[in-house]
């Protein structure tokens, strides 16, 4: 009786887990959309996105300190763009799970169109790309004086903002084979072509 109870505990936690990651992802994707609002303490879970081509207009980069709910401060640097098409959106987050071992959590999409958002946020603490195109660059530009690219109203009036801090601005940028490890993502809207989410056994990450 004991064995069989703790085997059925078992596959209840699994079903339990499996929807809250799957809602987790429906959260992220919802918060991109902008149906939620930019500002929110975030998990301090790191996942990687990879983007096959990235194309902004009004690009910036300034530093900034995330906060998670129990008020650990976590560095980031901010990539901010007011229009942005990402081809071949690839995000994943690999959870461990007792027993069951490790839960990979994969959403795609514009593989025919590209993605498209606006004023869309990247809160990374690693990026790469294997060439970046830049018109009208400015590295060094205080970040208070940003003007080319966004900054999140939010992060202008949080005291971990420090407007004489460098930053960096261009009127547009193409970057191709994008990878990031990031911490938050926000976007006023973000329109996903041939999006896909799945559940899959294992560690099969971005990149």
């Amino acid at each position: 009786m004991s064995q069989c109870a703790g085997r059925t505990r078992w596959r209840r936690f699994a079903a339990v887990l499996v929807a809250g990651v799957t809602a987790g992802s429906v959260l992220a994707i919802a918060m991109a959309q902008g149906v939620l609002a930019a500002s929110f303490f975030i998990s301090g879970q790191k996942f990687q996105i990879r983007v096959q081509k990235l194309t902004v207009s009004g690009f910036s980069l300034y530093s900034m300190i995330d906060v998670t709910r129990k008020h650990q401060l976590v560095p980031v640097l901010v990539t901010g763009s007011r229009r942005a098409a990402l081809s071949g959106l690839c995000q994943s987050v690999v959870i461990d799970v007792p027993v069951l071992g490790p839960q990979t959590v994969k959403v795609t999409g514009g593989e025919e169109r590209p993605v498209e958002a606006s004023n869309l946020f990247l809160d990374v603490t690693s990026q790469s790309a294997d060439q970046a195109n830049f018109t009208d660059l400015d590295i060094g530009v205080a970040q208070g004086a940003i003007s080319k690219g966004p900054v999140r109203p939010d992060d202008r009036n949080s005291r971990f903002f420090d407007p004489d801090l460098p930053g960096q601005q261009a009127t547009s940028v193409s970057l191709t084979d994008v990878r990031l490890t990031a911490v938050a993502v926000s976007a006023a809207t973000f329109d996903v072509p041939g999006l896909s989410a799945v559940l899959e056994q294992g560690r099969d990450e971005c990149f």
